[in-house]
């Protein structure tokens, strides 16, 4: 790039006066807003937890990078917007990112390289992924001060289309294409990720679920022996075998339920009458009834609750089935079940904020990899969003606004002797909210 530091970009003038660029304005990053990240990091410890359960399998002579820093740097790149490994190339001598990673901006050597980034993703073993799913479920179990009363575990997939021959990738019929259908897991009140797992592309038999479900519950429970936990999905998780395993364990549930032709009879009745009330008063109507239903393959009858529902589209039933026996069938179906839709839209800031759908690894296991660096991704804007933004006006706001307003900050990097001066610009919109968050961040600690 030194070639061009000479090389001069002409503009149209403005008011007679000329427009002339140069690449002379010194160390500079588009990323300042890392440095409130690293904080966050720094005080969650996350990264670092990852790093303890992996093993480092390099000789020792040749390490230039340790595991953390690699972890580092890829999961802000990622945060950043820079979500591919290809891109390390070009971030690797960024002053901001160096400064997250841990690295002089100006005399300290460069951080990793993609050649580099992509051995290290390719290199964690089946027993390294184990230990990282349980250190994820153990993060989110320390993120709350004192055992919560009662938690929602969210079950939902997504697909993840792939481009090439990846292992493990399957034609999923539903969305017609070659892809993966990772399994993710959030608590449903707050949106704290519990984990995220990559699948092929197909539904989860009820054995799997209940596989998985029987780690994660087996963690809590072991945490938080007396706290009470509903388990939500749609109808790809209402199986036979999750409705016992949660018997079993004393767990609460709520899910989608596809109906068979007796479900339909049983609702008829309910169905024409809010066709009916529809067609006098023009208006969509929403009535609840519930009845006891025993499939074949169910080891008792449950209480299956529908909603007849009649709008200008036509009539809409949907069916769910429970063992929650006293709270009432609206508010089962309204305020729990339907208090699923969120998880829509955590999947859609992992996912399409991102960017945890960049499977293109050949291997499964370096996918799996990869999607544990996203999620690593989430927890820390979630913590960021959650912690750190109360009181501004991103306290809501999605990560992309996230990034686009508070993490793609340019600043000019100087490093002096004993210190390091980071210029933010002077015309930046947000001081005051940049403000009140360096005093949540760290203010305390520093002057």
């Amino acid at each position: 790039m030194t070639k061009f530091n000479k090389q001069s970009l002409l503009f149209k003038d403005i008011s007679g006066k000329k427009i002339q660029a140069d690449f002379e304005g010194g160390e500079v990053s588009s990323d300042a807003g890392l440095l409130f990240l690293r904080e966050v990091e720094r005080q969650s410890g996350a990264i670092g937890r990852i790093a303890e359960v992996l093993r480092d399998r390099r000789h020792l002579s040749y390490i230039t990078h340790p595991l953390v820093e690699l972890l580092k740097q890829r999961v802000f790149q990622i945060i950043s917007g820079y979500e591919d490994a290809n891109d390390c190339d070009g971030l690797r001598r960024d002053p901001i990112v160096k400064m997250a990673c841990e690295r002089l901006p100006l005399s300290e050597d460069d951080l990793g390289s993609q050649p580099t980034m992509c051995r290290f993703e390719n290199a964690p073993s089946r027993t390294d992924l184990y230990r990282i799913g349980e250190a994820f479920v153990d993060m989110f179990i320390d993120s709350y001060k004192k055992a919560p009363g009662g938690i929602i575990l969210d079950l939902d997939d997504t697909d993840d289309e792939t481009h090439g021959h990846q292992q493990l990738r399957l034609f999923n019929a539903f969305h017609d294409m070659y892809c993966y259908m990772p399994m993710h897991i959030y608590e449903g009140k707050s949106g704290k990720l519990v984990t995220a797992i990559l699948r092929p592309g197909k539904r989860p038999s009820g054995k799997e679920i209940v596989s998985i479900l029987k780690r994660i519950v087996g963690k809590i429970r072991q945490a938080w022996p007396e706290v009470g936990i509903i388990i939500r999905g749609d109808s790809h998780y209402a199986s036979p075998e999750v409705y016992n395993f949660c018997e079993e364990e004393g767990l609460k549930f709520v899910f989608g339920l596809t109906p068979q032709n007796p479900m339909w009879e049983e609702a008829e009745e309910l169905t024409e009458e809010a066709k009916k009330l529809y067609t006098l008063h023009k208006e969509p109507v929403k009535l609840f009834g519930e009845f006891e239903y025993q499939a074949k393959s169910w080891r008792r009858s449950l209480r299956v609750i529908y909603k007849a529902e009649h709008n200008h589209r036509g009539p809409n039933t949907r069916f769910i089935v429970t063992n929650l026996e006293y709270s009432r069938r609206r508010y089962i179906y309204q305020k729990i079940y339907s208090g699923r839709g969120n998880m829509e839209l955590y999947i859609k800031e992992h996912k399409n904020h991102l960017f945890s759908d960049r499977t293109s690894c050949c291997e499964f296991e370096a996918n799996q990899f990869r999607l544990f660096l996203h999620s690593l991704a989430y927890v820390l804007l979630h913590t960021f969003r959650e912690v750190y933004l109360r009181g501004t006006e991103f306290a809501k706001a999605q990560f992309d606004t996230i990034r686009l307003k508070l993490i793609k900050i340019g600043a000019r990097v100087r490093q002096m002797s004993t210190r390091i001066r980071v210029h933010l610009p002077s015309s930046f919109p947000f001081k005051e909210d940049l403000v009140k968050i360096w005093y949540s961040c760290c203010g305390a600690g520093h002057t």
